[in-house]
């Protein structure tokens, strides 16, 4: 990354001066008069950076190659690279179409910062979403492959912040920059550790002045997350997927974030790679025949179904309706089955709490009184 790149510039220099002030030279300077100040601390993500700056200055960057230079609204820099993307920070009317990061902000009290989504009202889990879409505090600009442009521009749009879906669109982001709407892609699906999807919120409280709220929430699940993994492994095997319309399973990648949350949990994800013969590519999911599924799964011993696509089911006999042959499964004889409610994968900043009912299902001391999951009777 091209901070590292600035780092290391100036061990060299401060070698050959024999002593550095505090006001270091870092090289490749993102802006004239720049003076270097230090790094955003990052325990899980590796998928931006940030550098601090003298007078509030931040230098963000994103793993695409994408960098941002976040400047107070009061100020004003010369010099900047045209390959930076410059920000007037703190971010008030922001158009958010990576919906994965909405939870953050609301976590983080700024969610008056967002002024339309591209997600549906009925779409969301949070309750919280819904309610401020219904009072039309948060508005609908349309699919984030298809925006209302004359909504977003005449809302005052500071910064528009969409997922790599983006990406099969470009000429989305393109149209939404030549309307002088800077486009910022989030990539947090890409990091390896669920804490690192949720250390994104300080990214998200770096934009809007809410640092410190930012680090609360990312430390109380940092030191939860802790606890969870004192309780060691349980040495139960756990399949994680639900069933498509035409009858196969829909699994996750074995080292994709949810089956990481299983292994930090205590469980031990049933699938290896060699099971599935996993494709190099971005999916976090992929399909296996029933038949496939069915002689390595049933061997699990604790079952969950993913809710997000189909809805959910209410009862073991509704799961069975999708396919009796789960009746030959070792977790649905000894009642191990479990489903996700609608809020586990929007609900980005409770990574931790997410895990910690894992550990609960893996260790028996699951209850009906959990979050995030249900079991299925």
């Amino acid at each position: 990354m091209k901070f590292l790149l600035r780092f290391v510039s100036a061990l060299m220099l401060c070698a050959v001066l024999s002593g550095c002030s505090e006001e270091k030279n870092y090289g490749a300077a993102p802006f004239d008069n720049a003076v270097f100040a230090g790094e955003m601390e990052l325990l899980y993500a590796d998928q931006f950076s940030a550098e601090y700056y003298d007078n509030g200055i931040s230098l963000v960057s994103i793993a695409d190659g994408g960098e941002y230079l976040l400047v107070p609204h009061d100020m004003a820099v010369t010099g900047v690279s045209e390959d930076i993307t410059v920000i007037s920070v703190p971010c008030e009317r922001i158009y958010l179409a990576a919906s994965s990061a909405m939870d953050s902000f609301f976590g983080i009290g700024a969610q008056n910062s967002i002024f339309a989504t591209s997600t549906l009202p009925r779409d969301w889990a949070l309750p919280e979403v819904r309610a401020a879409m219904d009072n039309e505090d948060i508005l609908y600009a349309g699919k984030y492959s298809a925006p209302d442009y004359e909504l977003i521009l005449s809302e005052g749009c500071d910064i528009a912040v969409e997922s790599t879906m983006i990406y099969h669109k470009p000429e989305v982001k393109e149209q939404l920059e030549r309307l002088g709407i800077p486009v910022l892609i989030e990539r947090s699906s890409y990091e390896a550790h669920p804490l690192g999807r949720l250390e994104w919120i300080k990214l998200w409280g770096l934009l809007t002045g809410r640092e410190d709220e930012a680090e609360s929430i990312f430390d109380g699940q940092a030191a939860l997350l802790d606890d969870v993994i004192q309780n060691g492994d349980s040495g139960r095997r756990a399949a994680f997927f639900y069933l498509s319309s035409n009858g196969s399973a829909v699994v996750r990648k074995p080292g994709d974030y949810v089956s990481k949350m299983i292994e930090l949990a205590g469980g031990d994800y049933i699938f290896t790679p060699e099971d599935l013969n996993v494709e190099e590519n971005a999916m976090s999911t992929m399909n296996m025949q029933f038949e496939a599924f069915y002689d390595k799964a049933s061997a699990a011993d604790v079952i969950i179904y993913n809710s997000a696509i189909d809805g959910g089911v209410a009862d073991m006999d509704g799961l069975l309706d999708k396919n009796s042959l789960l009746a030959g499964f070792k977790a649905f004889k000894s009642g191990d089955v479990w489903c996700t409610e609608k809020n586990m994968f929007q609900q980005t900043t409770c990574a931790a709490e997410v895990i910690s009912e894992l550990n609960r299902i893996f260790s028996g001391t699951a209850d009906d009184e959990m979050e995030f999951f249900y079991r299925l009777k």
